[in-house]
């Protein structure tokens, strides 16, 4: 099958250029492609995974990905879907979140010999000479055109505007996918629905400078069925640091999605085959399919054994034992807390199960918080030693999936 129609039959397939250029290309050589990652965090979340799992799927067909590390442009800011200017950032930061963004790639794709290519844009960005920047690239962007994209149109709307550095950066990925098409013969961008003004930007800087066509593909931009961004949760993101993100709780986001999600995300977020994924979804039991969803996603970000124990952490807790529960995620509280005793809501906030106090009040307003199978009826109430249970822990519920054990640390 072409990759093309591979990844349409996915979902991943957006919008792109010269669609058939791009199949004949498949189809006739190893293509180089890139997808960039700006290094704005010490960890991906699972919003990264639709371009990661769209050049693993190119990758197995045969075709050479480079990711690239934004280490260059994260010093300005893509303004792309944002709603105001990103948070300035040190060299050394951006460079420390990208080796551990390195580190998170390679669980996905083989960096071995030629196979695939890491590179970081500040490479050949932090030395540019501003005035022959300007002179040799910044000569064939317009700006009535750059100010139809919609990223832009977005923030001069508003009244934090557009700041200048800001607006410098479509010119700057775009010089990317010149420097890529002429050091590794890379013909092909893959991105975000929301990077398309940015990919069409590049395609025509190659154009006017190489004279040479190249293509830019993106994917749909991801919600969940109930209309929320996909990887948002009342406790945050979804990351696939497990220091950020345990993996018990990994495996519960994916094992938790909607019943109306479950096909989509079996076919952008697994390896396995669109046949095996429609029987799957044609049986009528759909909690089957959510458990090979979040066995398959939780395999790939964090290998089998994680996903083992966590499925099996899972499997105990609905079965109603509290057995072998080492990869539930767990807090320690100093014995002294609870022997003054702590608010349920500063309990909720201290686990990370609410990003914030108020989340946490609301959560147990609307009836979704247990404490070791007990439903907890107001905000008001305080936690102490007498609330552990025989085997000393505390295991509190948030919904009707999400658990976290508390644990007394000290004498």
């Amino acid at each position: 099958m072409n990759p093309m129609n591979l990844l349409e039959d996915r979902g991943f397939l957006k919008q792109c250029t010269g669609k058939n250029e791009i199949e004949n290309h498949f189809s006739a050589q190893k293509v180089v492609f890139y997808t960039g990652f700006d290094p704005t965090a010490d960890s991906l979340h699972v919003g990264s995974l639709m371009p990661i799992m769209a050049m693993l799927f190119l990758q197995r067909a045969g075709h050479k990905p480079i990711a690239i590390i934004g280490g260059g442009t994260t010093m300005i800011g893509d303004p792309s879907g944002k709603t105001e200017m990103r948070r300035m950032m040190t060299i050394e930061e951006i460079s420390s979140n990208g080796k551990q963004i390195l580190g998170q790639l390679k669980r996905y794709l083989d960096f071995e010999g030629e196979n695939a290519i890491f590179a970081n844009n500040a490479d050949w960005l932090m030395d540019l000479k501003y005035i022959e920047f300007l002179r040799d690239i910044g000569k064939h962007f317009k700006v009535n055109e750059m100010l139809r994209a919609e990223s832009y149109k977005q923030r001069l709307d508003r009244q934090e505007g557009l700041s200048f550095i800001e607006f410098n950066y479509q010119l700057l990925q775009a010089y990317d996918f010149l420097v890529l098409h002429e050091k590794y013969n890379c013909i092909l961008q893959l991105g975000g629905d929301d990077q398309w003004g940015n990919i069409l930007a590049g395609t025509d800087l190659v154009r006017r400078v190489k004279g040479k066509e190249v293509y830019g593909l993106t994917f749909p931009l991801l919600t969940t069925a109930s209309g929320n961004k996909m990887g948002k949760t009342e406790s945050g993101a979804i990351w696939l640091d497990e220091k950020k993100t345990s993996v018990y709780d990994f495996y519960q986001y994916w094992i938790n999605s909607d019943d109306r999600d479950v096909e989509r995300f079996l076919k952008y977020f697994t390896l396995l085959s669109l046949e095996k994924i429609t029987a799957l979804c044609n049986k009528e039991d759909i909690r089957k399919a959510k458990e090979v969803l979040a066995y398959e996603v939780t395999k790939l970000a964090h290998g089998e054994e994680k996903a083992s124990a966590a499925q099996e952490t899972s499997k105990t807790l609905f079965s109603g034992s509290a057995d072998n529960l080492d990869s539930m995620p767990t807090t320690e509280i100093e014995k002294s807390v609870l022997q003054k005793e702590i608010s349920i809501v500063d309990l909720i906030y201290t686990t990370g199960l609410a990003a914030t106090k108020s989340s946490a009040m609301r959560l147990i307003k609307q009836g979704g918080v247990h404490i070791n199978d007990r439903k907890v009826e107001s905000s008001a109430e305080r936690v102490g030693l007498q609330t552990l249970d025989e085997k000393g822990f505390i295991i509190i519920r948030k919904g009707k999936r999400t658990f976290h054990r508390v644990l007394i640390k000290g004498d």
